[in-house]
């Protein structure tokens, strides 16, 4: 990831946020994350509005209806497909708003969508199993996803006259890896996939979107132990995971995480809690697990100020409006405190 994807000490946000006011979070987020905003997702709008709704709606030729199990593939695009394409359509136009409002011009606006595994895991073929039991199917969902991205982001940057990065969210990614998911019957489980398999159909997707941006793509993973070396290998320029998770985490994962680090790879680092503490942090505090987790790989702290960018630990969603705008600020701080840090640290 070069230096000028993005600025050093910058911030960002995950991606969902809590409410149904699109005008509202898109000027939360202009505000507290001038440098490096994302477009906001709020997941309590309803079918549509989450991360599978989200992605099954930028599917060209192919499209989702909801069903009492879920997202299931439909024969052509319907109502449930039409609220998907409307909602994320309503986001562009309340973040374009408020950033005329406000009189920001941001260099970059991230956005976010299910990366190929967690869409396949998410959405039925007609007989109620997982797509990713249809090798070809999974590859039709991947190659539709990307030609949907490709409008989207068009789309953003027209309206924005930013650059756009993409963001693919692998929550489902470990579970797949680990044969995990149950099947349609309940009664037993989806075979696992292939690391091979998995990383080949994950590279595709971010080779894709990153030809469609111009800039490396990130993937987000925020599982205890995201497959970090199969990100890599998949050719992700910058892995956002859960940064308070890994005091615990085995020497094998903080073996892939140096070398990610220690080859350029940026690491958006999840550090400020989605939901309020019962102790309010300072910024010392939720900059913890951060300078740990330097201090244990044998890293100069410097690298944060290079090759990090702090983030909440996941989505915002549960926030109430009070931390929400508090969690951003520490972020954005935190930001600040990577490149300059405060006394003390």
């Amino acid at each position: 990831m070069s230096e000028q994807t993005w600025p050093r000490g910058a911030a960002t946000g995950i991606g969902s946020m809590p409410g149904t006011d699109a005008a509202e979070a898109a000027t939360i987020v202009i505000g507290e994350l001038p440098e490096f905003p994302n477009l906001p997702e709020l997941p309590e709008r309803g079918l549509g509005a989450d991360t599978i709704g989200r992605a099954a709606g930028l599917l060209v030729d192919l499209a989702a209806e909801v069903v009492p199990s879920g997202y299931r593939v439909a024969a052509r695009p319907g109502r449930d497909h039409r609220r998907a394409v409307d909602l994320l359509r309503w986001d562009v136009d309340a973040f374009t708003e408020a950033a005329d409002r406000a009189g920001a011009a941001p260099a970059l606006v991230k956005t976010q969508v299910a990366g190929p595994w967690t869409l396949a895991a998410g959405v039925e073929l007609v007989r109620g199993h997982r797509v990713l039991t249809d090798r070809g199917a999974t590859r039709d969902f991947a190659a539709s996803l990307l030609e949907g991205l490709a409008g989207h982001v068009a789309e953003l940057a027209e309206r924005t006259g930013a650059g756009v990065v993409v963001q693919l969210d692998e929550p489902t990614l470990p579970a797949v890896l680990a044969g995990a998911l149950p099947t349609a019957s309940g009664y037993g489980m989806v075979a696992a996939v292939p690391e091979p398999d998995a990383q080949q159909l994950l590279a595709t997707v971010v080779a894709g979107a990153e030809k469609i941006t111009g800039h490396p793509v990130i993937v987000h993973c925020c599982a205890p132990r995201p497959p970090v070396a199969l990100l890599r290998a998949a050719g992700a320029g910058a892995l956002a995971i859960d940064a308070t998770l890994l005091d615990g985490a085995p020497g094998a994962l903080l073996d892939e995480l140096g070398e990610a680090w220690d080859s350029g790879t940026e690491l958006l680092l999840g550090l400020v809690p989605g939901v309020a503490p019962a102790t309010p942090p300072g910024l010392h505090d939720v900059a913890g697990p951060a300078l740990r987790l330097v201090d244990r790989l044998g890293f100069n702290r410097a690298i944060l100020g290079d090759r990090a960018v702090p983030t909440p630990v996941c989505g915002l969603a549960g926030a109430t409006g009070e931390w929400l705008r508090r969690a951003l600020s520490l972020t954005r701080d935190l930001g600040k405190a990577f490149v300059e840090p405060p006394e003390g640290w």
